[in-house]
């Protein structure tokens, strides 16, 4: 089966125009302010207050209250990729509604398991980067499907990564392309934040940046379970592993 790019950006985007969208925005939105609040906070304490004063949200919280809200906004952020995985790769008349099998079947272990698996292909994406880029862009290409495998598939972290990869295979050229394009849009999204920042309005710059980058991301989010959907038949499942069939009528 041959990867339609343009194909999966308009299902993608319809995917994401629902109340399911709607909802995956408010939640990634809150936890990119929690994550960029606590961090920022942890800095206020450490950095001498002549620098502080370009950080943009700041809690009224203490440095170690805030590492601690940072790593709990971490974990929440492992539960949000299962129930977005999970919510998107639905079948668009299902995307109207946001039921409590989305995050309540087998939370514990999906969010687990997504977390472990997070860092491991965070820190395999970010060396692969830094020799000469290529190695990164691939490996996340080959990752891509990571939290589709855990959250949709019920996967554990290898079973995740082997099913990730195998999805992506003879695709990954046209998946490197995304994620370039991924980079790219991560770049254009930072801008707001620079730019205030040079104008002395930090809290501004911080505010538009959560914003951009929840709204553009979500469709990204989108995006990435269309082209899910449409490979997910091509290998089929190893024995052992739990099989969910055609997206459109997997069971959620």
């Amino acid at each position: 089966m041959t990867l339609q790019l343009t194909t999966a950006i308009s299902d993608g985007i319809k995917r994401t125009l629902t109340l399911t969208g709607g909802v995956a925005f408010a939640l990634l939105a809150a936890l990119q302010f929690l994550s960029l609040a606590s961090i920022n906070t942890v800095l206020a304490a450490w950095l001498p207050p002549q620098v502080t004063e370009t950080l943009g949200v700041v809690l009224p919280i203490s440095g170690a209250v805030a590492g601690a809200l940072f790593a709990a906004t971490a974990l929440l952020t492992a539960v949000y990729f299962v129930i977005v995985a999970r919510a998107f790769v639905r079948p668009q008349s299902e995307l109207s509604t946001f039921p409590p099998s989305l995050y309540t079947r087998r939370m514990a272990r999906a969010t687990l398991s997504m977390f472990v698996g997070g860092i491991f292909v965070a820190f395999a994406v970010t060396i692969g980067s830094v020799f000469l880029i290529l190695p990164g862009i691939f490996l996340a290409a080959c990752f891509i499907f990571f939290i589709f495998a855990v959250g949709v598939e019920n996967r554990g972290v290898l079973g995740a990564l082997k099913r990730s990869w195998g999805l992506a295979r003879g695709h990954r050229l046209k998946l490197g392309v995304f994620v370039v394009s991924l980079g790219v849009l991560g770049m254009l999204v930072s801008l707001p934040s620079t730019i205030f920042q040079a104008a002395g309005e930090p809290l501004i710059g911080d505010l538009i940046t959560v914003v951009a980058n929840s709204i553009v991301f979500v469709f990204v989010y989108g995006i990435m379970a269309a082209i899910y959907v449409q490979l997910q038949n091509e290998h089929a499942p190893s024995r052992g592993s739990q099989p969910t069939g055609n997206a459109s009528t997997t069971t959620l």
